[in-house]
C-alpha cells in the first residue's frame, strides 16, 4: 500500500485484528502491524502508544454518552438518562464485523481483557460526573452506572448477534427484564 492512501488510524487497526486473529496478540509486533497496514513503524506510534491500544484508542463512546446524559431531559430519572444515551451508541460503533472480531480477540487475551475493563471504568467515571451534573450524589450515580451497564451489555451482544435489532429496543428489553428480575408481578 501506498504511505499517502488515507485512514491511516482504520489501517492499523484492520491490519492489527487481522494479525491478532491469525496469530495471536503476544505473537504479533508492531512491526508486523504498521507493515501490513503498509506503514512505518514511526507511523504506528504516531496514532497509539502501544499494540493493545490499537482496539480500544480513541474516547468517542464516552464523549457520546456523557453528551447524551447532559443533553437528556431533566424529567428523566438518572437511570433512564443513562439508558437513553446507551440506547445510541450504537451511532458510533464501529462496523459489526469488526466488533464481532475484536470481541473474539480480546476475550482470547487476558492484557486486552484487562484492558477491556479499565476502559469501561474510564467511560464509567465519565458518566458519573455526567451524573453528579445533573445532581445526583456520586455513591447513586457510580451504582446507578453499574446497573445500566450490565444493562447494556445484555443488550450489546444480543445487538452483535441479531443485525436486524435495534441497539435502542434491546436496551429497554434489557432493562425490562431487569425491572421483573428484582420485582417481578405477582
Amino acid at each position: 500500500m501506498p504511505r499517502w492512501e488515507s485512514d491511516a488510524q482504520g489501517r492499523l487497526e484492520r491490519a492489527a485484528l487481522d494479525l491478532f486473529e491469525s496469530q495471536g496478540f503476544e505473537r504479533t509486533s508492531v512491526a508486523q502491524i504498521a507493515r501490513a497496514a503498509g506503514l512505518t513503524e514511526r507511523s504506528f506510534y504516531r496514532y497509539f502508544p502501544d499494540k493493545r491500544e490499537v482496539l480500544f484508542a480513541g474516547d468517542e463512546l464516552e464523549a457520546h454518552l456523557v453528551a447524551g446524559v447532559e443533553a437528556a431531559d431533566p424529567g428523566l430519572t438518572p437511570f433512564e438518562a443513562l439508558l437513553t444515551a446507551l440506547g445510541t451508541a450504537d451511532e458510533i460503533f464501529r462496523p459489526r464485523d469488526f466488533l464481532l472480531r475484536r470481541v473474539a480477540v480480546v476475550a482470547a487475551n487476558p492484557a486486552l481483557a484487562e484492558r477491556d475493563l479499565i476502559k469501561l471504568a474510564d467511560i464509567a467515571d465519565a458518566l458519573t460526573g455526567a451524573l453528579e451534573r445533573r445532581g445526583v450524589e456520586p455513591g447513586e450515580a457510580r451504582f446507578t452506572i453499574d446497573v445500566a451497564i450490565a444493562v447494556s451489555r445484555r443488550a450489546t451482544s444480543r445487538w452483535l448477534a441479531d443485525p436486524d435489532a435495534a441497539l435502542a429496543d434491546l436496551i429497554v428489553q434489557a432493562a425490562d427484564e431487569l425491572r421483573r428480575a428484582v420485582a417481578p408481578t405477582r
